[in-house]
């Protein structure tokens, strides 16, 4: 048994291709890539006569001893230390939807996941579900029917969708929404409950979900009370 990791790698867009090849040899088959800006201040960006770059943001699900195979390639290979080489990074799962979402974003037949104990005492996570693109309120009416206030939506393309007719039994199309929502945890379950039920892979939508545990959150309490 193992744990089970988001990986979120950020680096110049002009690079994003390389790292999505090298990820596919190292068995990481199904990514889900968007855009991002730098944030370096103007006056910094002068005075080294640089410009403001732009980046692509690959988030990978995989397994911890892969990641540290991974990280080793992203030094050696993608020189990803050296100054604006990039970062990456791992965020632990809390919960998968389903033992076909397992299969299909690992792209492996069999997994046994370890029993749920890191960060398992938080009181938040976030769940996110990544759909077809165009069915954002249809994911919202089902999250917020089971206790979601909102979410945050990215414009994504997956890579390594063929997996998806072996383990899910579907097609998927590449161009994606990843909706964020941030929800308390003892309502985690049901909001993803409904999202499986309601625009699961046997829909239109063809969403999956899964979450990761948050530490600490500011800006919800007047929400929630």
């Amino acid at each position: 048994m193992g744990k089970l990791y988001l990986t979120t790698t950020i680096v110049d867009r002009k690079n994003g291709s390389k790292y999505e090849k090298l990820y596919k040899e190292n068995g990481l088959s199904v990514t889900f890539t968007t855009l991002g800006a730098g944030t370096a201040r103007g006056d910094m960006l002068d005075y080294l006569g640089l410009e403001a770059t732009e980046k692509t943001v690959i988030f990978s699900v995989q397994e911890e001893e892969d990641w540290q195979s991974l990280k080793k390639e992203l030094r050696r290979k993608m020189k990803i230390d050296a100054p604006g080489g990039g970062i990456a990074f791992i965020i632990p799962l809390s919960s998968i939807g389903g033992k076909k979402t397992l299969q299909f974003l690992l792209a492996k037949d069999e997994y046994q996941k370890e029993e749920e104990s890191v960060l398992k005492d938080t009181t938040h996570d976030l769940v996110i579900v990544i759909a077809n693109r165009g069915y954002i309120e249809l994911v919202m009416d089902a999250a917020r029917e089971a206790g979601a206030y909102g979410g945050t939506v990215l414009q994504a393309k997956g890579t390594g969708m063929e997996h998806a007719e072996k383990f899910l039994g579907v097609s998927l199309a590449a161009e994606k929404e990843m909706i964020f929502i941030v929800t308390r945890t003892e309502q985690k379950n049901s909001i993803m409950k409904a999202v499986m039920e309601r625009v699961g892979t046997e829909s239109k939508a063809q969403a999956i979900v899964f979450s990761l545990p948050v530490t600490d959150t500011a800006g919800l309490r007047l929400i929630e009370d």
